[in-house]
């Protein structure tokens, strides 16, 4: 018999929390109840930054970046529907342009005009779409080694995708956890993987069957966030580390013809979470580019 492994997860988010000066909200969206925290509050001049997790991720993601982001900004980062403490239901749909709706329906209660997005993974998939279905739309938005990007520029952006990597995004035992977090990184073992591992491995194992549905509804209209991305898409900054095993380098090709005005940052060494492994450069060109198009 398998002894489970205790959880410190909870504690350790609680704590993250707190050091952070971050509130934490629950609200009601699409049948879901969905998490998230604040910091800050809307006000004139002031930008409304929402920061928007990966798959089998969560809001915590984003704590390095908002130890460095200003203080006087008012941030928002939600545990999507399905993952972290929000809600996930087994007859819900979790489709990138279904997530998007979602988050649109949460915005709608914010007071501002002054709303920037930033998504990582799945979450600048997401990101993407809802940039376009914001009403008013977003002053700007930030991928971070989105998915959603054809890898090559004769891709069908409307077929589904064999699933690839659902391997390594869905962990079926502690190996699984431990490759996980390595891949998502540059793809050579690190201690902050194994470190990452240890602390999170009883929520994820605990997940598998939400993840695989959730991964399944993702690949069944992968490129979705690509018949977005245009001509009319407001000022778009990509982040991508040049060591992704996962959203691989060649996708940022596409933006040259799909969007050429896009500003366009790589970072070296860096694998799949730039916001984790290089958050002070990659912060500091988020600030950059929110200063110029929202304040």
């Amino acid at each position: 018999m398998r002894i489970p492994a205790p959880n410190f997860w909870p504690a350790a988010r609680t704590g993250q929390r707190l050091l952070l000066q971050a509130r934490r909200h629950e609200t009601m969206v699409d049948g879901h109840k969905m998490v998230f925290l604040e910091r800050g509050s809307p006000g004139v001049g002031r930008p409304t930054i929402v920061l928007i997790h990966g798959f089998a991720a969560m809001k915590e993601n984003w704590g390095l970046w908002l130890q460095r982001l200003p203080r006087r900004w008012h941030l928002l980062a939600p545990d999507l529907p399905g993952f972290g403490e929000s809600d996930y239901r087994p007859e819900a749909c979790y489709r990138y342009e279904t997530q998007a709706r979602r988050l649109a329906q949460w915005l709608a209660g914010v007071n501002t005009d002054n709303i920037h997005l930033a998504g990582s993974s799945m979450g600048g998939a997401i990101a993407a779409i809802l940039a376009h279905t914001l009403d008013p739309a977003p002053r700007s938005v930030t991928l971070l080694n989105s998915a959603g990007i054809p890898e090559h520029k004769e891709a069908d952006i409307h077929a589904p995708l064999k699933p690839d990597r659902d391997g390594i995004l869905i962990p079926r035992d502690w190996k699984g956890v431990y490759r996980m977090f390595n891949s998502v990184g540059t793809g050579k073992p690190t201690v902050s993987g194994l470190a990452m591992a240890g602390l999170l491995g009883p929520d994820l194992l605990g997940r598998t069957e939400a993840l695989r549905h959730i991964f399944s509804d993702m690949v069944a209209d992968a490129l979705a966030p690509a018949r977005y991305l245009g001509p009319e898409t407001p000022p778009l900054q990509v982040q991508w580390g040049d060591r992704d095993v996962i959203t691989p380098t060649r996708c940022v090709d596409w933006f040259s013809s799909a969007t050429p005005q896009a500003e366009i940052h790589m970072f070296r060494g860096v694998g799949h979470l730039p916001m984790l492994e290089t958050p002070g450069r990659s912060a500091a060109a988020l600030e950059h580019f929110v200063r110029r198009h929202g304040q």
